[in-house]
């Protein structure tokens, strides 16, 4: 079984609204279209520290810069047929409008309350979001 660890962030701005990203389904035709939101985040570099791994994550798909202390907020299982995945996220104020890269298609600010009204939140995000 492959082991991977990943970092996600739930990114809120002044206004108190967290930032949530639609995924492009033509790069990833894997993910379930019901999974259409989800947070910044990916896969660590292995011998970078946690924290500059959800940097790049951060600047690589909306190119803002993180300026806040991250707090860890969950860790979780993705256990998968040939995979397991080890998820930390984070919760980190942020300042800006994102630039998405080619994995999203999308943003939207959103209170908690907003999200968890949501319908097609990605399966792992909705446990993270029932602790706000």
């Amino acid at each position: 079984m492959d082991l991977q660890v990943g970092v996600k962030v739930l990114l809120k701005n002044s206004a108190n609204k967290y930032l949530l990203l639609e995924r492009n389904f033509e790069k990833y035709p894997d993910i379930s279209p019901t999974e259409k939101w989800d947070i910044v985040g990916g896969r660590i570099n292995i011998g970078t520290p946690l924290i500059e791994n959800l940097k790049r994550e951060i600047f690589e798909e909306t190119k803002l810069v993180l300026t806040d202390e991250p707090k860890l907020i969950m860790a979780q299982d993705i256990l998968r047929a040939d995979k397991h995945v080890v998820r930390l996220t984070y919760s980190a104020a942020i300042e800006g409008e994102p630039q998405l890269d080619d994995d999203h298609v999308g943003y939207q600010w959103l209170t908690s309350d907003e999200i968890k009204d949501l319908d097609n939140l990605d399966q792992y995000l909705k446990e993270v979001i029932t602790k706000l």
